[in-house]
């Protein structure tokens, strides 16, 4: 099965432009203020403007008001909604849009409960744990903690082109979610057109050890 590709943390028209071009499968925009990869609806609709068909555009949001999800889905081309925070299963299934719900692997985590909460979830992402922070750690969990769950899972949590192979070889996800691997050195939300080139190639890499 192919492993498709999901590019976070997009700032820049160009990145985006970019990531298309090496075939990424979906670009990721973070709506959560706090995040220095964050983007306004404004710099977001400039962002996806006039992309080609058949990439999915991916809203990150965490414990957002209603309204803010509202607001971005009236003005955004958006295909999935990602929760990154707390947010409940009614929560996420008020908007009646596709969405997936991102679990991050603390000590203790019963995945297979959680995942079993959000069964109307498009598909569940599992991300590091780094108390205080929702997301974009860096960090790399123990993947072998992962159960075998009965929908679509998308990896990430310090993915790069290093690990990235070894990462498919070995939980076959349907997808991986890279962004700070993939950035400019020190730049958060500045991504890197050799890392992005690298890390596509490695994803084929490890399609076919896998």
């Amino acid at each position: 099965m192919r492993t498709r590709v999901k590019i976070c943390g997009i700032t820049r028209r160009q990145d985006a432009e970019f990531a298309v071009e090496m075939g990424a499968d979906a670009l990721g925009l973070v709506f959560y203020s706090p995040s220095p990869r964050a983007v306004t609806i404004a710099q977001a609709q400039d962002i996806v403007a006039g992309l080609p068909p058949f990439v999915s555009i991916v809203a990150l949001f965490v414990d957002a008001k209603v309204e803010d999800v509202r607001a971005c889905l009236s003005a955004l081309p958006i295909s999935v909604l990602q929760f990154h925070g707390d947010e409940s299963p009614e929560y996420c299934e008020q908007f009646s849009h596709s969405y997936m719900k991102a679990l991050r692997m603390r000590d203790g985590i019963d995945l297979t409960s959680e995942v079993s909460r959000y069964i109307s979830a498009s598909a569940i992402l599992v991300d590091s744990y780094q108390p205080g922070v929702p997301g974009g750690t860096g960090q790399v969990f123990d993947w072998s903690l992962l159960t075998d769950i009965d929908m679509p899972l998308i990896l990430a949590g310090g993915l790069d082109s290093a690990n990235v192979a070894k990462a498919i070889e070995q939980v076959k996800p349907y997808a991986v979610d890279v962004s700070g691997g993939v950035e400019v050195s020190q730049q958060k939300g500045l991504k890197d057109k050799m890392k992005i080139s690298d890390f596509m190639q490695e994803v084929v890499n490890g399609r076919a050890v896998g």
